[in-house]
This record gives structure tokens, sequence and C-alpha cells, in this order.
């Protein structure tokens, strides 16, 4: 059973452990440095389908199907499913999914979904609530700027401190550790966030708005487990794109725990910000999730990551909460996974 440890952080007794995972990319994304390591890449951002939402659901879809191929289930073996995505209503989840008759828990967590999804996918697991779980999350470009910002048509000047949303999804399959002793990858704690708020109203400046977020759960963290950052190979946020990523680097050394000799970002890696003009990088549910779901995962796999952060963060805002002048709260979820 899971126990506390400290004040925020969960710590995971029997280990869940992760039998499959797969990321499913857009073109821009298949383009960016990792296109390698995702399992499928598309060509056309509509994905053959009549709108963007559609493409979005396909997208997870897709993901879920892969995930569960590559743990050699079916989907009548997933006890439950996690989702979430940024659409209203989370749409993009409940249509891509309704056909796998699956329980579904749908979940929103802005960009920190997908670590949402996979702690508390853990949390099923390790309590034996569920025998095997699924956690997927997705975002699309050009849903996301008709929902947050404006549609394509428009042409909008992006200012340089926006970031791109990422046209991805990615999934996780969870397993008792005890019906698979052989998984490497185990996952050992999860520290849920607290809500920060500093301020920030700028739409197209995300990551100032999220690295208070993040600075706070890894300082519970670090502070529940008696651990610093050099205790890990990586410490891995997802996404706060270049503004947001310098920020956090600044806070944690202001509370005297630097994390930069061991930090990435999501947002950082999954586009070349110089070729594919992304300005601060990249940003949506499944940015974090593309990245997660393939190049770290396969490190980890193959044993050249041990001991990996992933602190999935987001910006908690809507369209109407924007348009009446609100600021823009953050939050941030921490999964620690070891090989």
């Amino acid at each position: 059973m899971p126990a506390k440890i400290g004040k925020y952080t969960i710590e995971l007794q029997t280990n869940p452990a992760v039998v499959g995972y797969a990321a499913v990319v857009g073109k821009k994304e298949g383009e960016g440095p990792y296109g390698k390591y995702y399992d499928q890449c598309h060509n056309d951002t509509t994905l053959g389908e009549s709108s963007w939402e559609r493409a979005e659901s396909r997208l997870q879809n897709e993901a879920v199907h892969l995930a569960l191929h590559k743990a050699g289930l079916q989907n009548t073996d997933i006890d439950c499913i996690f989702a979430g995505d940024l659409l209203n209503q989370c749409i993009s989840s409940t249509f891509g999914l309704r056909s796998l008759d699956i329980p579904f828990l749908g979940q929103y967590g802005a960009c920190s979904t997908m670590a949402q999804t996979l702690g508390i996918a853990s949390l099923f697991v390790e309590s034996g609530a569920a025998l095997r779980a699924a956690a997927v999350t997705s975002s699309h470009f050009c849903s996301a700027e008709r929902q947050f910002r404006y549609p394509l048509e428009y042409g909008g000047q992006r200012t340089p401190t926006a970031q791109w949303t990422a046209t991805a999804a990615g999934s996780v399959i969870l397993g008792a550790r005890s019906q698979y002793l052989s998984a490497k990858i185990g996952m050992q704690a999860v520290t849920f966030g607290r809500i920060a708020d500093f301020g920030v109203k700028d739409v197209n400046n995300m990551g100032a708005a999220m690295a208070p977020a993040a600075a706070q759960t890894l300082i519970d963290f670090f502070n529940d487990t008696g651990t610093a950052p050099q205790d890990y190979d990586l410490i891995l946020t997802g996404d706060l794109g270049l503004v947001g990523s310098e920020l956090l680097d600044d806070l944690m050394k202001q509370e005297g725990k630097d994390i930069s000799p061991v930090h990435n970002d999501c947002g950082l890696m999954i586009y070349d910000r110089e070729k594919q003009d992304a300005h601060a990088g990249g940003s949506g549910c499944g940015c974090s999730a593309a990245i997660l779901c393939s190049a770290i995962l396969q490190q980890m796999d193959a044993g050249q990551l041990h001991k990996v952060l992933f602190i999935g963060t987001g910006a908690l805002m809507s369209p109407t909460s924007s348009q009446q002048g609100e600021s823009i709260p953050g939050v941030a979820h921490l999964v620690y996974l070891k090989a």
C-alpha cells in the first residue's frame, strides 16, 4: 500500500511497473531532434480527419493502441484509463477513447496532465484497485490555437516568449509488480503539486506562469524525501520552454538547490528552436507526454538513465478567465521513475 513521506509525497511500496508506452506525433514534431524516438510520425496534421479535434482524438487513440500492442495486451486487459487534454470537457480524450470500452476517468491538469494521469494510475495499481491501468494525454496545435488564442486564418504574430503547442500524444501502461517482475522501470513516488499564482497574466508567456509551481513541487519533494538534485540522473520538466526553464533554475538556486546540471525541459527538447521557428519552445499536454513516452523511457529501458524525476507543469487558465483579466495559476505534479 502507498505510504506518505513527509507532507506532500506518496511512496509507492510495490513500485508499479511500466509495461508499455508509446508516442504519436505530427509532422513538425517528427522533424524535430527526437523524431527517431517516436512510435509514429504523421505527415499530415489533419491525420485524414475532418477537423483538428478529430485529429487530436485519433492521436490519443493510436498512442493507447500502440502502448497496448507493445505491452502484449488488449483493451480488455486494462481495468481503467486516466486521460485528459486541453479542450473543453476533454473531448479529445472522450471521443478518442470511447471505442475502447475501458472504465474512463477524465483528468484536467492542463500541460501537467501526463504527470497527473501517470501519478493517479500508479496509485490505483499500487493500492490494488487496478491490476493494470493506462495513462494518456494529447494536444494539437490547431485545436489549441482555435480555443485559446486565434484561429489559424487570423495569421496573428507570435511573441518571443510564446510556445508552440505540440501535436502529439503519449500513453503509458502500468501493471502490478507481482505480475511483471522483470519489468525494468518502476514508479517510486508521486508528489501532487499545490496551485501557485504569481500574478502572471500574459497568455503568451506560460513558462513564467508555471515555473513557480514547478519550483514549489520540487522543493516539497526534496524536503519530504531528504534528497537533493544530484541524487537523480535527470530532472525533466514539461513544459516550461526557454523562459520558464531559466526562471525555474533561478528559483531553485535561491532555495540553495541547483538543478541546472541535471535539468532539462520537454518544451526545449521537442523542437529545434532555431530551425523550426518554435520561439520559446514547445507546450501542450502532448509535448511532455511525447518526450517521456519515447526517448526518456527508451533510455531508461536501455540502462542509460536510472533515476528520473518527471514534473508535468500546467497553466490552469481558460479563455473565459483570460478574457476577464484573471491571472494564470500554475500547478506541477511530480512522478519519480526508477530503472
